[in-house]
């Protein structure tokens, strides 16, 4: 009996939990015989991967689009068909086990060469925009990258790169001496391919802030109760139009991207990300959710209000920001503005989502990471890996379906009963929302004191005239190490150092006001929206 009950608890009861959630946001909904049977054949052909998404997409609904973006629309049966003839052009050009590399903006030809890798058993290896020369040769030979993917604006780096490395540009404005994607698909062949040998994995490329980063094996999902786990926190809809501004080669870009598919969605994609662009977008194409990371809705928030007002985002009913912290003074001036539409997902490259934080909870706690979804456990932990107590600050850790494969170098994160370090300290409040305070190598311990940054920084986030700012730990000769706080004011020159410790001191404890206040016209960031230490520190020793 304990058996079936087991079985019952850890597989019957999420599988329905997910249909139900599935049949709720549109997913799952009575079909023809006919498409069915594709669904079928497709499902046993591809599994539950990218392919079967655009597969059931080409079934139910061909001629919705899929993707739209500067370039035009291209439906669900255009892109099965389109990704089919790019997998047998691309087939012939990876030899062995190498793996394609995608360095390329928001646009329709990532998303089609990931599908087509898929199609044939072959990995992709996301790139980040923002990688110097240095650290993309050093990627591509650690990768072992035989076929690059590239837009032409980034084929400046192909000078220093490997003479043999194969190239096809992604996006190019004019001729090219480059084959491009277009071209592979133009004169490739629609035909059925081969089943593919072995499921293809995305590679993740950690959004470290220095050094080269590692590289991520993302999992395939093992049924649908991951989709069903989010949608159950963020309802997005079957068929709505999804602005995806996250970055792809970004692990909530990626998420975005599968979800959608799974949604059945359009995916609107823009290349490069501009306030009233993205305005502009929603307005145009009725959008009904925008995936993307905190810093794009302070640069919306940064317009005036009469420039956001002359746009109608009426349609718009769900913001989910995820890549970064999102500070509690913005969740509130954006749901201020926006109405209550702001959903903040904390997770991570290498354990995917953690919390999920509905408008509720961030009109509630607007500095809450939320509650886990259904299908995820997280402890807080003390360093010898045993349980806090509520209120008290410890090392998070989490466990769901989607934990990564581990670094492709061979490496894994920290684990501990199943779950998995996320590298953060956080703690639980007693109404079960998870607050985050911060990465674990950021806490200082200044005069005997245990401090987090993340304390001054939100004391900072919420004054009045601050745009943005971030705090972190740096050495001290009398108290070991004290905070210095990089501040971006509303006006120049509107506050000094004096008055934000003074505002800030009844706030946060007393070795949390920061020593040192600078003031930037922007704080430093990478391609994925992250603040880089490094520059900051070069600020403070200037």
């Amino acid at each position: 009996m304990r058996s079936v009950t087991s079985f019952l608890a850890h597989h019957a009861a999420p599988a329905l939990h997910t249909l139900f959630v599935l049949v709720k946001q549109g997913v799952v909904r009575p079909m023809r015989p006919d498409r069915l049977v594709r669904i079928v054949l497709a499902y046993r052909r591809w599994g539950i991967t990218l392919p079967l998404g655009f597969a059931v997409g080409a079934a139910r609904h061909p001629d919705r689009p899929a993707v739209i973006d500067e370039r035009g629309a291209l439906s669900y049966a255009e892109l099965a068909s389109r990704t089919t003839r790019l997998a047998a052009a691309l087939r012939d050009r990876v030899p062995g086990k190498t793996r394609i590399g995608v360095l390329t903006r928001n646009h329709h030809g990532p998303v089609e060469v990931i599908v087509a890798a898929a199609k044939i058993g072959v990995d992709v290896v996301l790139l980040n925009v923002g990688l110097s020369t240095r650290q993309l040769a050093d990627v591509l030979a650690e990768q072992d990258v035989s076929l690059l993917v590239l837009d032409e604006e980034f084929a400046g780096h192909l000078q220093d790169l490997p003479g043999d490395l194969d190239v096809v540009l992604g996006w190019a404005d004019g001729p090219t001496e480059h084959d491009t994607l277009d071209h592979l698909i133009a004169i490739a062949p629609d035909t059925r391919l081969p089943r593919p040998p072995r499921h293809s994995r995305l590679i993740v490329l950690t959004s470290g802030t220095t050094g080269t980063p590692k590289g991520a094996r993302r999992p395939d999902p093992p049924s649908l109760n991951p989709a069903g786990a989010v949608f159950s926190r963020i309802p997005l809809r079957a068929g709505e139009r999804v602005l995806l501004s996250a970055p792809l080669f970004h692990t909530w870009g990626i998420a975005g991207f599968q979800l959608s598919a799974v949604l059945g969605a359009t995916m609107v994609l823009r290349r490069k990300f501009d306030p009233v662009d993205t305005l502009r977008t929603v307005q145009r194409h009725r959008v009904g959710a925008v995936i993307g990371v905190p810093v794009m809705l302070q640069r919306i928030l940064d317009l005036p209000a009469e420039e956001r007002e002359r746009f109608d985002t009426s349609s718009l009913r769900i913001v989910a920001a995820s890549g970064s912290a999102l500070p509690g003074d913005l969740a509130t001036r954006f749901q201020r503005a926006f109405g209550p539409v702001l959903y903040n997902l904390y997770g991570s490259t290498e354990v995917s989502w953690v919390s999920i934080a509905t408008p509720a909870d961030l009109r509630a706690a607007p500095s809450s990471a939320g509650r886990p979804p259904r299908g995820t456990q997280v402890r807080i932990l003390d360093d010898n890996g045993e349980p806090v107590r509520r209120g008290e600050t410890g090392r998070i850790f989490a466990g769901n379906d989607m934990l990564f494969d581990g670094y492709t170098n061979g490496k894994s994160r920290e684990s501990r009963s199943g779950l998995m370090s996320t590298g953060d300290l956080g703690r639980f409040d007693h109404s079960g929302r998870l607050f985050i305070a911060g990465r674990e190598d950021d806490m200082i311990i200044s005069g005997g004191e245990n401090v987090y940054p993340k304390e001054a920084e939100d004391a900072i986030a919420g004054l009045d005239g601050v745009v943005e700012t971030a705090v972190l730990g740096v050495e001290d000769p009398d108290f070991g190490q004290r905070l210095a706080a990089f501040v971006v004011p509303r006006e120049k020159g509107s506050m000094d150092a004096d008055e934000v410790r003074d505002q800030v001191r009844s706030r946060v404890s007393k070795f949390a006001v920061p020593r040192d206040v600078i003031f930037l016209d922007e704080l430093p960031r990478n391609a994925t929206g992250k603040v880089v230490p490094a520059e900051l520190r070069g600020h403070l020793d200037g």
